[in-house]
């Protein structure tokens, strides 16, 4: 927790604990995926897709929630003034809220299975949903041994395009298993760039990120292949013929991540000016992925 954080006014707390663009996270998986569906297929349901957007904000409103949850017992948040059990002082509110998002969000899951008549896609969110229990829950606590990353690459990259690709088109597709490497690894870079800033706090509560254990100095390098890897990964795959040459529109997205890397390897050490990292990162994840679901759609 910064110091900058500590003076906000509590509505701006408020902001900072709900987070608004992190969920673009939960959307843009289901957006390319279903772009790869409709460039593949030619048809696309609105009604599936939304409901399924919906869902998976409820879901990743429960994943937020129970991680301030799941973080206060360990203690990691004392000094998060913008954690919503901080905020709200009642911790068994935020649990109950967790799971209310969580049943809601699976309610939209099992319609779109109905409507389908096939419940593949119930299986891979739920799935989905073990993967994010088993970030920070008890007894598990995967992010406090620094796999955060890897859990969220699967959940948010190839698991969750699948879910979106298979809940358009019942079916399953090399090609946008292929895209959803992209989106994994832009996701897994917003959860990166979250852990620059609470390397103290981290550490105190025994929490090895990857941060903590490569320092902030060398991850700010790795930063830089992780975040040129999608740029570089789509190009081969343009120039092997799998991706159509639209996809490059995702190109357009370099001055964000120009930007995110010039910014954290500047400030990689320093909390109160790293802290906003994430956003930036948002901004790529948002900007590339929008554009490479076009590029499909284009192509």
């Amino acid at each position: 927790m910064t110091q900058n954080q500590i003076s906000l006014p509590k509505n701006k707390l408020w902001l900072a604990a709900i987070k608004p663009p992190m969920y673009s996270v939960a959307i843009m998986p289901i957006w390319v995926g279903s772009a790869v569906a409709y460039a593949e297929t030619k048809s696309f349901n609105p009604i599936i897709f939304s409901i399924f957007v919906a869902a998976a904000i409820l879901i990743l409103a429960w994943e937020n929630i129970s991680n301030d949850v799941f973080d206060s017992d360990t203690g990691i948040d004392q000094n998060k003034h913008h954690s919503v059990v901080n905020l709200t002082g009642n911790k068994q509110l935020m649990f109950w809220l967790g799971n209310l998002c969580l049943g809601l969000g699976l309610l939209g899951i099992i319609a779109i299975a109905l409507l389908q008549k096939d419940p593949i896609v119930i299986g891979i969110i739920l799935l989905c949903c073990f993967l994010g229990y088993m970030y920070q829950g008890p007894p598990f606590r995967l992010g406090y041994q620094g796999l955060g990353e890897i859990l969220c690459f699967f959940a948010f990259g190839p698991m969750g395009m699948t879910a979106a690709y298979y809940s358009q088109t019942q079916t399953w597709s090399i090609i946008n298993l292929a895209a959803s490497v992209i989106v994994g690894i832009i996701t897994s870079v917003v959860l990166f760039c979250s852990h620059f800033h609470q390397v103290k706090d981290d550490i105190a509560a025994g929490k090895r990120s990857p941060i903590v254990r490569l320092g902030t100095k060398k991850a700010a390098q790795v930063l830089i292949w992780f975040t040129s890897s999608i740029y570089a990964f789509n190009l081969l795959l343009v120039i092997l013929g799998t991706f159509p040459v639209w996809t490059l529109l995702s190109w357009l997205s370099l001055p964000f991540a120009f930007k995110l890397c010039r910014h954290v390897l500047e400030n990689h050490d320093l909390p109160d000016k790293v802290s906003n990292s994430k956003f930036i990162a948002i901004a790529v994840h948002f900007s590339s992925c929008l554009l490479l679901g076009a590029g499909f759609i284009l192509g």
